[in-house]
């Protein structure tokens, strides 16, 4: 869920998908490995000089989100979950293959006819690996992936305006007032 107004701007509008304009559109993987008409496939890097300019102005944009207090929201909250849920299942995993390892005739205890402890604390691992797995992408799900999507929606807008006003700035004032006239 959303937690408040320092976790991004948020869309303004709807673009469907599929278009260019939608932030999750990805253009590169739109195109990559089909044939551009000369049997060869259609290349997808940008021409060198073209390039250099996006990406100085790019990474202008990416290093002004990453200093943002929304970005640092997103990232704290990734790490108050990830941190504690890393440990804590790395623990058990090592819990489990010292005890194994050490102790063979506690894992070896029947519990219930052929199924003994050992089996268990091995069904277990599989278990605990689910249930992180589930909690995981509940967690991202309720806490982080509103206020990512708004940040990529963010860059994506920086990034939009930008080129405008690079183009703006790259039409001569003449062509601009045709332009407008049409």
């Amino acid at each position: 869920m959303h937690d408040g107004p320092d976790v991004g701007t948020g869309r303004t509008d709807w673009v469907p998908a599929g278009d260019p304009r939608d932030p999750w559109h990805d253009a590169f993987a739109s195109g990559w490995g089909e044939l551009d008409g000369t049997v060869a496939p259609a290349s997808v890097a940008a021409p060198r000089a073209a390039g250099q300019q996006r990406s100085a102005s790019a990474a202008d944009i990416y290093l002004e989100v990453q200093r943002s207090e929304a970005f640092q929201e997103v990232r704290r909250r990734y790490r108050r979950f990830a941190f504690p849920a890393v440990a804590v299942f790395f623990a058990w995993y090592v819990a489990y293959v010292v005890t194994a390892t050490a102790a063979p005739g506690l894992m070896a205890r029947p519990v219930a006819g052929a199924v003994n402890v050992g089996l268990l604390a091995g069904l277990g691992q599989f278990l605990t690996t689910f249930l992180l797995t589930w909690a995981y992408a509940r967690h991202a799900r309720l806490r982080r992936d509103r206020p990512a999507l708004d940040l990529r929606w963010t860059v994506f807008e920086q990034k939009r305006k930008r080129v405008e006003q690079q183009e703006r700035r790259r039409v001569p004032s003449g062509a601009r007032e045709q332009e407008a006239e049409r």
